[in-house]
């Protein structure tokens, strides 16, 4: 039956230019998503320390470092909310997931993952809307003299990139044998992908 059964599962990945294109492109933001994580943190502990150095040591207070910090934060946090959706790693409350059955588990998956999509999509549009509000409003850092509108840009960024993994994730669902937490993670509880594949 097993064998019967991964004969009946063509590899579409090999074959499908545009689900290879794709991968592509996720890859690439993923590389991307890292380096901005990664400079955004390392950014956040150069400034800090800097902002410490120049209260307690010189007595003189850098006007700036608390905006500079706002700005990494926000960019850290949407930057980091597709991360997340990618590698599997947002928190998840799966009691009734965990009491399901193999296949029920996968239908419900593939509902929370395409819900989440439908709800990425919509934050996406309204802090758009939002950035537009603060674009009319002309509101500006007063340290750095940057126009508000620019740090909220990563926020409707991060929310259609995440939106973007969850429908990969719903796709891919859809498409291959196991119950897969996003592109990149299976589930835990399937053991092996021989298991899998003769399960459902």
């Amino acid at each position: 039956m097993s064998k019967k059964r991964k004969k009946s599962l063509p590899d579409f990945t090999e074959k499908n230019k545009f689900f290879k294109t794709l991968d592509l492109i996720d890859e690439i933001v993923s590389k991307l998503e890292g380096l901005i994580l990664a400079s955004g943190v390392a950014a956040m502990a150069v400034n800090s320390i800097a902002a410490v150095i120049s209260r307690f040591i010189f007595n003189d207070a850098l006007t700036f470092t608390d905006e500079l910090n706002m700005i990494f934060i926000v960019m850290v946090t949407f930057a980091g909310l597709s991360y997340a959706a990618r590698n599997g790693r947002h928190i998840r409350m799966s009691a009734i997931y965990d009491a399901l059955p193999l296949f029920p588990r996968k239908i419900l998956m593939i509902f929370i993952s395409l819900l989440t999509t439908v709800f990425m999509f919509f934050l996406s549009f309204y802090s758009c809307i939002y950035i537009m509000d603060l674009y009319e409003s002309g509101r500006i850092l007063p340290a750095l003299g940057i126009p508000v509108f620019y740090i909220y840009l990563w926020v409707p960024a991060g929310f259609f990139i995440t939106a973007l993994q969850y429908l990969f994730t719903t796709v891919k669902n859809i498409r291959e044998p196991g119950i897969h937490l996003s592109t990149t993670l299976l589930d835990g509880y399937c053991d092996t992908e021989k298991e899998i594949k003769a399960k459902i």
